[in-house]
C-alpha cells in the first residue's frame, strides 16, 4: 500500500517539473507586439537549427538611413524543411520581406509564428506562419501524414 502513494508523488513531481520547463520555453505571452511589422532587407545568414531557426537580415532604417541587423525567429529546422527550405532557399545577399511580430521592448527581433510570412524577391511566399490559435500547418514539402497512427 505504501508503494502506490509514493508512485503518485513521483509522478506528480515529474508532471509539475515538466510543465514548468514547457512554460519557460513557450511563455512568451505579452513579449511581442500584437500588430505585424513588415521588413524588407538583405539576408545575412539563415540558421536552420532546432528548436528555432533564425533569419538574420540587414534592414535600412527609413528615418536614419542606418542599417539595422534584425533577427526573425522561425520554427524548427524540421518545420522549415516542410516549407522546402534548405540553405539554398535564401542565401546571404538575397532580398526578402519578413512579416511578423516584433519584441515590445523595441529590439530588432521578431517572431515568425502567428500570421507571419517570408516572401522572396520575386514575391513568392516561401513561409507562412499558422493562423492565431491554430496548429502549425505543414508546408508543401512536408511528409504526407497517414491515418491510423497515434
Amino acid at each position: 500500500m505504501t508503494i502506490k502513494p509514493a508512485l503518485v508523488s513521483v509522478f506528480g513531481v515529474g508532471l509539475v517539473s515538466l510543465s514548468a520547463s514547457v512554460l519557460a520555453h513557450h511563455g512568451d505571452a505579452g513579449r511581442y507586439e500584437d500588430k505585424l511589422t513588415t521588413l524588407k532587407g538583405t539576408v545575412v545568414e539563415l540558421q536552420l537549427i532546432n528548436p528555432h531557426s533564425v533569419v538574420v537580415l540587414d534592414v535600412k532604417d527609413e528615418t536614419s538611413d542606418q542599417v539595422i541587423r534584425w533577427r526573425g525567429e522561425a520554427g524548427s529546422a524540421t518545420q522549415l524543411r516542410g516549407w522546402c527550405w534548405t540553405k539554398e532557399v535564401i542565401k546571404p545577399g538575397d532580398t526578402v520581406t519578413m512579416i511578423g511580430r516584433r519584441l515590445k521592448n523595441g529590439s530588432p527581433y521578431m517572431t515568425l509564428s502567428e500570421n507571419s510570412r517570408v516572401i522572396d524577391a520575386n514575391g513568392k511566399e516561401i513561409f507562412r506562419g499558422n493562423d492565431p490559435g491554430q496548429p502549425n500547418q505543414p508546408g508543401p514539402c512536408a511528409p504526407a501524414r497517414t491515418g491510423g497512427g497515434r
